[in-house]
Parts: C-alpha cells; sequence; structure tokens
C-alpha cells in the first residue's frame, strides 16, 4: 500500500474519530427536548396540609407526574418507578424537587396521599404529593401546563390520565416528558437532570 493510500486511511479515521467524539459531545451536553409549556401559576396544599406551589420551585429543576390513590392500574407501577428514580437520584448525590399531582382530589386528602406515598418509601424531604383543588382545576391545570388530559367519569371512581414523567426547568417551563410506567428511560432522565442542573 502506498504512502498516499496510508494518508488517506489516516485522514479518514481521524474524521471519524473526531465525529464521534463530538456527537458524545452533544449527547452529554444538550437535551432532546421533545415539549416547550410554561407551567401557570399555582399554589396547592401538600400531603402535611402545607400550602405548596410555583413560588417554592422558582429557580430549581423538578419532576412531575399525575397519580391517585384509588388507581387500580397505571399508579402503582408509575409511583414505583418514581421511587426508585428518587433513590437513583439520591445515590448520583442529586438533589431536585418531585411534584405528585393528585388528579382525584376530593377522595385524595393529604393524610391519604401520605399513606400511600409510604407505602412505596417516598421521602418528603424533597417529593410532594399535592392536592387540595377542585376536579375541574386539576383537569385544566394538567391540560394547560403539561398538555395532557385528566378525566374523572361521571359516577365512576378511575381517573383518566396520562402516565408520562415531566422534567421541568430552572424557569418553570416544562421540557421533556417520559414513559412513566415500562421502559422508563432512568439513566437519560438522570442525564437530562444533570444538564439542566449545571445550567445555573
Amino acid at each position: 500500500m502506498s504512502f498516499k493510500a496510508n494518508k488517506e486511511i489516516f485522514i479518514l479515521i481521524s474524521i471519524l474519530l473526531m465525529v464521534v467524539i463530538l456527537s458524545g459531545c452533544n449527547s452529554k451536553g444538550e437535551i432532546e427536548s421533545n415539549m416547550n409549556v410554561k407551567i401557570d401559576n399555582f399554589t396547592f396544599i401538600n400531603q402535611d396540609g402545607v400550602s405548596y406551589g410555583l413560588k417554592e420551585l422558582k429557580g430549581k429543576v423538578w419532576i412531575a407526574d399525575f397519580v391517585f390513590t384509588n388507581c387500580e392500574t397505571v399508579c402503582p407501577p408509575m409511583t414505583f418507578n418514581m421511587s426508585k428514580l428518587q433513590k437513583m437520584l439520591k445515590e448520583e448525590n442529586i438533589k431536585i424537587d418531585i411534584v405528585s399531582f393528585s388528579v382525584d382530589p376530593e377522595v385524595d386528602t393529604p393524610e391519604i396521599l401520605r399513606n400511600y406515598a409510604e407505602k412505596f418509601d417516598a421521602d418528603f424531604s424533597n417529593w410532594q404529593w399535592l392536592t387540595g383543588y377542585e376536579q375541574k382545576e386539576i383537569e385544566d391545570f394538567a391540560l394547560n401546563s403539561f398538555k395532557t388530559v385528566v378525566k374523572k367519569p361521571t359516577n365512576e371512581d378511575q381517573v383518566l390520565h396520562g402516565t408520562s414523567f415531566y422534567l421541568i426547568n430552572q424557569e418553570g417551563i416544562v421540557i421533556k416528558d417520559y414513559s412513566g410506567v415500562s421502559e422508563v428511560p432512568f439513566d437519560e432522565m438522570i442525564n437530562d437532570i444533570k444538564v439542566l442542573s449545571e445550567q445555573n
């Protein structure tokens, strides 16, 4: 093989390596956002009966979901997965806020929410469980702020709602959603949270 051919191969390999390195940098340093929705201001009641809202989350990165304690299908695995995420973040020494909004506020009192969360080993130091609003209010809030449907059919005890986990940035904007029930992308979420947390 001639010197010229060797040189061309070397240049080609160098270019390919550079592409791989650059794409690796981009995957760690940027978030592939699939949402861009500003959250409406809110003040609700948490599992301790204390007011909690967007004011307490100002300037913070947080994760949110929509669940209810009487749920017979998706909420138990969602809550298990959120608890797992909370433990994984703690192991990485990353402390962000987690907020679970009840979609069944007439049933889910603060005490009921606390008892439910304790079954999943929730750490209340950075995981808030919110209620204290009318059914229509949470339905409108979910649609306006998270572009997700919440609906409690008349004379039924099961509430229709989305199953995503939502990532919210320091400006109170939902920038990404993830599957919260099956094939939950824990590593992707943790990486995205790290990237956001470094953007202070």
